[in-house]
């Protein structure tokens, strides 16, 4: 299993507006695609204007494919045309358990 984490650093003041964003039209067209979500934060103490979220696969060929189908999906492309100008930076890491963890 990997857990793909994603950090997105949005201008100042604007998580308000993507998180309700994503909510009513991000979320679902992610769950569809991306399968199992670890979960969805937004930073309180640390670097702010910041949103973090994770999502699991069993192997890197699960989440290719799975991206490779959101990043086609006319639904997500018209979304993420939308919320694109809150962006400043993203920053995607893939993690990978240790054997001990509940998540190996």
């Amino acid at each position: 299993m990997i857990v793909e984490e994603r950090i997105y650093t949005l201008h100042p003041g604007m998580v308000p507006a993507y998180m309700a964003a994503y909510e009513k039209e991000g979320l679902a067209i992610q769950k569809e695609n991306l399968g199992q979500m670890v979960g969805f934060f937004s930073v309180d103490v640390g670097p702010q204007n910041q949103i973090v979220h994770m999502w699991a696969y069993k192997d890197s060929a699960e989440r290719d494919a799975r991206r490779a189908k959101q990043a086609t999906d006319p639904r997500w492309n018209a979304y993420r045309e939308k919320v694109r100008p809150f962006l400043m930076v993203q920053e995607n890491k893939i993690l990978v358990p240790a054997k001990f963890s509940p998540w190996a």
